[in-house]
Parts: structure tokens; sequence; C-alpha cells
């Protein structure tokens, strides 16, 4: 079953969330202290992927054009929309949120920092081309202890991350038959390479957001990771038939 990676990886976010909601009388000053720790952690690991670039041109400019088109789009604010219209719906005082707007913020915050990453699409393409889940097992198992701390601090906003997480993957893993019969493998490597730098960046942004250091847009820079797969795919092209 090819979807069946993704679909732990949603359950333990899930998990970690109903977890996470029952450590939600931490004191305040001991929650602001580990989001700090979360957020440093997590600016520590944005940066080791960033610096996994052979290229890093192909990062500045996938970024710089991601943002360009993100902002365009407004991917930020539709997605703090999404956010804000779920707490609508549900209600904050019946599942336990701690605050206004902690339902959209613990959404935003944790789909960000669960869907970009090169585990994502490398774990989604060994589901699909090769049956091997272990790659999302892993993911899951870390996105699930990340959804307890993030719940604990940002609200239970946290468990509707699962749905996004659950169609990106999934859908990778849905078409990563064909992506493999018509996208030759060393382009793929080059491609997950600098995603993985790019994606990095993002999420080193995310940190620097969590520590409350700065306030970055960085929802408009996701168009970035389908910049970084063009300009990849364009280089490839060029040194195939120079």
């Amino acid at each position: 079953m090819f979807l069946l990676g993704t679909l732990v990886n949603g359950l333990l976010i899930i998990i970690g969330t109903l977890i996470g909601k029952l450590l939600n009388r931490i004191p305040e000053s001991m929650k602001t202290t580990v989001m700090y720790a979360i957020g440093l952690s997590v600016i520590v690991l944005g940066l080791q992927m960033g610096l996994k670039s052979e290229n890093f041109l192909i990062v500045i400019i996938s970024l710089v054009m991601g943002a360009v088109f993100g902002e365009l789009m407004q991917l930020e604010e539709k997605l703090n929309q999404l956010g804000l219209w779920l707490e609508k719906k549900i209600g904050s005082s019946k599942i336990g949120s701690t605050g206004k707007g902690s339902i959209a913020e613990g959404f935003v915050t944790a789909t960000l920092i669960f869907v970009i990453g090169a585990m994502a699409i490398i774990g989604a393409l060994d589901s699909g081309i090769r049956g091997d889940h272990d790659v999302l097992y892993t993911k899951g198992l870390i996105d699930g202890f990340t959804s307890i701390i993030l719940t604990t601090t940002l609200g239970v906003g946290v468990i509707f991350s699962a749905i996004p997480v659950m169609l990106y993957q999934g859908l990778i893993a849905l078409f990563a038959t064909q992506i493999n019969t018509f996208i030759p493998q060393v382009l793929m490597d080059q491609f997950i390479v600098e995603m993985t730098a790019t994606g990095g960046v993002m999420i080193f942004a995310i940190g620097l957001n969590l520590t409350g250091l700065v306030k970055i847009k960085v929802a408009n820079l996701l168009p970035a990771i389908v910049m970084t797969g063009f300009i990849v795919t364009v280089l490839y092209l060029y040194r195939l038939f120079l």
C-alpha cells in the first residue's frame, strides 16, 4: 500500500497533538523557554540543510523568484485565513485552545515545519516507487514528538496540519511511478539536493519566527521549491545539449 507511510505520518501528528493537549497546563514561563528551544533547534536544522547545496546561486534565485510569486498569490494570508476559518467553525473554547488565533497559528506553523524538507519528498517517493515506508515512518516519529511540543505552546490547531501533510505526501507517492519513468535519476538527485538547501533556508526562517526575533512570511516562500525544480531542470538540459 503506497499510502501507508503517509497515513502513519498523519496519524502520529494527530496522536502527538492529543498528547500535547493533555500537557497544556505547563506553566507559561516553561512554555516560553520550550518555544525558544524549539526555535533554536529548528534554526540549526535549517542551517544544516541549507549548507548541503552544491550551487547556492540556485537557492538564492529560487527563493527570490519564489518570494515574488508567493507575495503575488498571498499564500501566507490564505493559510492564515484557512486557520482562522477552522477556528471559527470549531470554536477555540471547545477544544481547549489557550488563546485567540492559536488554532490558525498552530496550523500554519506546524504545516510549514512538517511539509518543508527533503524527508517529505524522499519518503513519499520511496513509498510510491519501492513501497519502502521507512523514511516516512521516521519522519512521522519526528513530527509526532514535535507536534507534542508545538501543541503545548501554539495550541491544538497543530492537529489540522495532518491534512496538508497527508495530501502533499500522498500526491507525491501517487505519481511517484510516473515521475520515476520520465525523470532521469541524475536530475532527481540534483533536485533533491538543491530542494533540501532551499527548504533549509525556509526552515531557518521558521526557527527565527518561533523565537520571536522576526516575522517572516515563510508561506510566501513556498513557490521557491517549484522554482528550484525549474532551474535545476533548465541547467540539466543546458549541460545535456551543450
